[in-house]
């Protein structure tokens, strides 16, 4: 199984799921984007996309040029060749730009361990149809995904008090998620060190707000962690073996 992962920054990889793409013999290509790496040519040779978080929003084209190859390769893999993608936070908000919608400022950015609940669409999503009506998941957002309403291709999934698409999905191959299952125990420290997102965080949360937010999402690791492998095993066996 060949597939590509698209980083914004070395730090926000896969994760624990990419220790689970590795211990299962997946052959993963990573483009950094930010160290100038370049998306290749001929995306038809993979069978699925990762598209991960970032300290760069989508509307930065200027600062950060290669997003605007980086959207247009993704409308190809996305809408063109259909291939299955999982985006995170920026990777949710990029799939949900090339998929019609606007990416926004959050009234209230969302930083901690916070609430998701799905809607009743859950019941019969292909990933997350074994997921509780409500889960405690990290949250390191200051912008969100609107207006896919007009886009009928587009399925709603889950929100926060906060962020309406927290989950959403195009057709039945492509996922956005906002927030961020896929983390380790040594997430939060690494991420605190970046410092956009320490200023975000400390903005929201109070100066030290570091140490507690780790503590918190440590004892949440291992729920996250059983997320995580449910999704990773269903969009491997049931979206990209079935594509």
């Amino acid at each position: 199984m060949e597939i590509i992962v698209l980083q914004h920054i070395k730090i926000e990889d896969p994760g624990y799921i990419k220790d689970l793409m590795i211990k299962d013999g997946v052959n993963l290509t990573t483009i950094e984007l930010d160290e100038g790496e370049k998306i290749p040519n001929d995306l038809n040779k993979f069978d699925a996309m990762f598209c991960m978080g970032g300290p760069m929003d989508t509307w930065m084209e200027q600062e950060y040029p290669w997003l605007v190859e980086e959207k247009n390769k993704i409308k190809e893999f996305v809408v063109n060749l259909e291939k299955p993608y999982l985006g995170f936070c920026l990777g949710c908000q990029l799939l949900g730009e090339v998929v019609g919608g606007s990416v926004v400022r959050t009234k209230n950015p969302e930083i901690g361990m916070l609430n998701i609940n799905f809607s009743e669409e859950k019941e019969n999503d292909t990933l997350f149809s074994e997921f509780p009506e409500k889960l405690t998941s990290l949250q390191w957002h200051s912008y969100e995904v609107q207006n896919l309403e007009n886009n009928k291709d587009v399925t709603h999934i889950a929100s926060s008090d906060e962020t309406k698409y927290q989950i959403f999905r195009y057709k039945n191959h492509a996922y956005g998620i906002q927030f961020h299952i896929e983390i380790k125990d040594t997430t939060v420290n690494d991420w605190g060190c970046v410092p956009e997102y320490k200023m975000a965080l400390e903005k929201q949360l109070g100066k030290g707000a570091l140490e507690k937010f780790d503590l918190e999402a440590k004892k949440n690791m291992q729920k996250m962690n059983n997320y995580s492998e449910i999704l990773y095993t269903k969009f491997k066996n049931e979206i990209i073996l079935n594509n």
